[in-house]
């Protein structure tokens, strides 16, 4: 099911390709934004040879610890075998963006709020890899949206049906861009460079946190679904940033009222910010 077709002896699967084309919806949404904030988009383009190598290399180790008692037994396919996750991808991600960003002496997170639509809308298209591939099928379930699976986990068999966990995390995600690409065009002036990342982190875990509960392959620390505690952790960090972010600003004018009131010099490009 997961092959769409050969080139002679050579398999090409419907995982990689919907990927490839989720990385290019990314791109092109970025390229938008970019735009949309008076940078120049072609940075997109240079960043993306750091990040999806990383994003790649974060989502297998994601994957691998999350499998390691079968991995500990099959060394042979860490390197060579499928699979994903979608935490350490962008955790890989983040990662090369940071080293872009130093290089350049560019605003990370200002940059973060560039590539943050694009990815999780990467993240809805990504998750259709899923469908194919048969993976993230949740509990059984009568509802008439249940998808069969062919080999499902014991001790599950393939007369019953089960929720279609992809696509309810394809679904959310895609509100999600949008949700984020509406509030930073209705709230660009009150918002701080940063917080639409935030936002993303803040919006994903929380229905990665919801959705957890219906999965049955999933890997648990002390009982407790690791994404879920992932999820936690992530909610909590993004928001104490946004608020303590506020807190400071709040803090500069009233002890510096003449930078935030009155005229003051021009800002520098985005294109040449130091990094933050």
């Amino acid at each position: 099911m997961g092959i769409a077709f050969h080139i002679g002896s050579l398999e090409i699967h419907w995982y990689g390709i919907i990927l490839v084309i989720a990385i290019i919806a990314a791109t092109f949404l970025a390229r938008v934004e970019a735009k949309r904030r008076s940078d120049n988009p072609d940075h997109i383009f240079t960043a993306l040879l750091f990040m999806v190598p990383l994003g790649f290399i974060g989502a297998r180790a994601y994957h691998v610890i999350d499998q390691w008692s079968y991995y500990r037994q099959n060394p042979s396919q860490i390197i060579g075998g499928a699979g994903l996750g979608i935490f350490g991808a962008v955790i890989g991600g983040f990662i090369g963006l940071l080293i872009y960003t130093r290089w350049k002496k560019f605003s990370l997170p200002h940059w973060l709020d560039i590539v943050a639509p694009g990815l999780i809308l990467a993240q809805a298209i990504g998750r259709w890899g899923n469908y194919f591939n048969q993976e993230l099928y949740g509990k059984p379930t009568t509802m008439p949206w249940g998808i069969k699976i062919d080999n499902p986990i014991a001790p599950y068999t393939s007369d019953q049906r089960f929720h279609p966990l992809f696509f309810y995390e394809s679904m959310l995600n895609l509100l999600g861009c949008i949700l984020l690409l509406a509030i930073g065009r209705k709230y660009k002036d009150r918002l701080l460079d940063g917080d639409i990342f935030c936002l993303y982190v803040i919006y994903y875990s929380t229905i990665r946190f919801g959705l957890e509960w219906l999965r049955i392959d999933n890997w648990k620390l002390a009982g407790f679904p690791t994404a879920c505690w992932i999820s936690i952790a992530a909610i909590i960090i993004s928001i104490s940033i946004m608020v303590y972010r506020r807190h400071r600003r709040r803090r500069l004018d009233i002890d510096h009222p003449s930078q935030s009131g009155g005229e003051s010099p021009e800002p520098p490009s985005n294109d040449t910010k130091e990094a933050v």
